[in-house]
């Protein structure tokens, strides 16, 4: 979605495709919820994230690093390692489904966030 070289799109759709994975994490965690052995599934993107902004004010203009570090963030997913039952799995179905919905509103914020800049771009095209 590089449009412009608009810098807020970038991060929305990466913010996009991280709530995408963490869904998906979640869902997985749900639907393993009675499977033996099982360890809940965690995404993370912050620490990445806040890892290579710092790594690019140290080393220059955060102004002209941004894509950059952007590009270069990846999502995680790892394997949590506490079992909370006596068959070794570790999801715990409240914190899921909390998760769950957060999630869903995370991706409905930022859903609408990318459809009221690409309406402003629309507009600022047309000349309105």
């Amino acid at each position: 979605m590089e449009l412009l070289g608009h810098n807020s799109l970038l991060m929305l759709e990466k913010s996009m495709d991280f709530l995408w994975t963490k869904q998906a994490a979640i869902l997985d965690n749900i639907s393993n919820a009675e499977t033996p052995n099982y360890k809940t599934k965690v995404v993370t993107f912050e620490e990445s994230l806040r890892e290579k902004l710092d790594a690019a004010q140290r080393s220059r203009s955060p102004r002209t690093a941004v894509r950059e570090v952007l590009e270069g963030a990846q999502f995680a997913v790892t394997e949590a390692q506490e079992a909370t039952r006596m068959d070794e799995n570790g999801v715990n179905l409240v914190e899921q489904s909390v998760e769950l919905a957060r999630n869903a509103y995370q991706l409905q914020y930022v859903y609408s966030a990318i459809s009221s800049d690409l309406s402003a771009l629309r507009t600022a095209i047309r000349g309105q």
